[in-house]
């Protein structure tokens, strides 16, 4: 199995950056497709954005695209979500995740295929 920490989070204003860290412990971090999800106050957790295992796919939601993007660095053990432009409504508790897919090419988008996830970290945008 694999442990998360992310790291990152703060409050910035509108129209800002930030980037968010997730480093992973225990089991080969490259084994792992890896997420980022999100969950707003009164709302359910949703997906952001995925990564395949090697790096070489993504998966962004229609609402993130052109401001977020995603990387890895698996000798590293970690994955950073890069949020530039952010609106108030990006405001949430950010969670990483990690899932193993196969083929090892798959980006995973559903919650059910994540088995291990971080504690989050809260993002906060200021109007």
């Amino acid at each position: 199995q694999v442990q998360l920490v992310e790291s990152g989070g703060g409050l910035v204003q509108a129209g800002g950056s930030l980037r968010l860290s997730c480093t992973g412990s225990g089991r080969a971090f490259s084994d792992y497709a890896m997420g980022w999800f999100r969950q707003a106050p009164g709302k359910e957790r949703e997906f952001v954005v995925g990564i395949s295992q090697s790096g070489e796919m993504t998966h962004f939601v229609d609402f993130v695209k052109g401001r977020f993007t995603i990387s890895r660095d698996n000798a590293k053990s970690s994955v950073y979500l890069q949020m530039n432009s952010l609106k108030p409504e990006d405001t949430a508790v950010y969670y990483c995740a990690a899932g193993f897919a196969l083929p090892n090419s798959l980006v995973l988008t559903t919650e059910g295929q994540y088995a291990y996830w971080g504690q989050g970290t809260q993002v906060t945008v200021d109007s």
